[in-house]
């Protein structure tokens, strides 16, 4: 009975199918013209993508902060300027190279919203390290892409260039108006000095006349304080009332130095109807490489597309092969 039911069991039970692999290769055998076919269909098919498909090559340049002889007479105007409180060669090569930096990458910004984007890119070289700075610039061509590149870089570097010279225009305008409004007040100074002088001597001219003393009363004119000044006598107190009326004003170094500083000022403008600041050769940027000509291009990857279109067609082409012996052998269960 038992065993009976063991036997009755067996017989229910369903055994999985195993796939024949031999089987499979004598099938996708049998097929190979079909599976060639469709390899060849994949293979023009991928040549006429090749031969329509536009070419992408990328040239890149490597740049750094300017060297201080690129930056040498805006370092000076500057020391001019501000003396010892200018900002170090250090701190201006840095300025300047975050100003072509953001500049450049505001100009590729706009070629990247274009109707037809260009591709410009700016990025550290070195990750983890500011500088040097990697550009570079996708085109169709290996020399389009070279001289592009460097069309880009010369003309970020011209509008860092103008933005420079149009910020120390303007400060030198406004140093030069400190400079002329110290030497204003310096010189109203001096007069009120001079003024102040010649109102003390006439007071003590006028005690010594009430007091009728003609003669100088003291050995040294040390000895001489405001409220005895009269001592001197009205002859010396009338001449010095004169001498100080036609004496010039008398200023301090810091006056001689001031303008001599503001002359310093004024000379760094051309003059004229273009009055604009003495600076030249001012560069933002200093090549570590240069734009390079690329002899490898991005896309398209002519041997990855065919070895890629022979794997495909391959699959499609025993796809077919299978499908087509499966629906054969196709029978439906009762």
């Amino acid at each position: 009975m038992t065993q009976d039911n063991n036997n009755g069991f067996t017989g229910h039970r369903s055994e999985p199918e195993q796939i024949d692999l031999i089987d499979l290769l004598v099938q996708i055998w049998r097929g190979k013209v079909t599976i060639i076919v469709c390899v060849i269909v994949a293979i023009l098919l991928a040549v006429g993508y090749i031969m329509i498909a536009k070419e992408k090559w990328t040239s890149t340049a490597l740049i750094t902060q300017p060297d201080s002889g690129q930056i040498s007479s805006y370092s000076n105007a500057m020391n001019i300027l501000y003396g010892n409180s200018a900002p170090s060669v250090n701190a201006i090569q840095q300025d300047f190279i975050t100003r072509f930096n953001s500049s450049f990458s505001a100009v590729s910004e706009s070629l990247d919203n274009q109707d037809e984007p260009e591709i410009l890119s700016i990025e550290a070289a070195v990750k983890g390290q500011n500088l040097p700075l990697r550009v570079s610039y996708t085109a169709h061509t290996a020399e389009e892409a070279r001289q592009t590149l460097a069309k880009y870089i010369q003309q970020v570097d011209d509008d860092v260039a103008k933005a420079v010279e149009g910020d120390l225009k303007s400060n030198i305008g406004s140093r030069k108006n400190d400079l002329e409004q110290s030497l204003t007040t310096q010189e109203k100074v001096a007069a009120e000095q001079k003024a102040l002088r010649i109102a003390q001597i006439t007071q003590a001219l006028t005690v010594a006349v009430q007091s009728k003393i003609k003669l100088p009363q003291v050995q040294q004119a040390e000895q001489v304080s405001q409220d005895t000044m009269f001592m001197l006598g009205s002859d010396a107190l009338g001449a010095m009332v004169k001498n100080e009326s036609t004496r010039p004003l008398s200023f301090p170094d810091s006056y001689y130095q001031t303008r001599q500083t503001l002359l310093d000022v004024d000379n760094l403008m051309t003059g004229g109807k273009d009055d604009e600041p003495k600076v030249t050769n001012v560069h933002a940027y200093r090549y570590v490489m240069k734009p390079t000509l690329p002899f490898r291009r991005d896309s398209p990857k002519r041997a990855i597309i065919l070895v890629l279109s022979v794997l495909l067609g391959g699959m499609v082409g025993a796809g077919i092969v299978l499908g087509r012996n499966a629906l054969r052998n196709y029978q439906p269960k009762a």
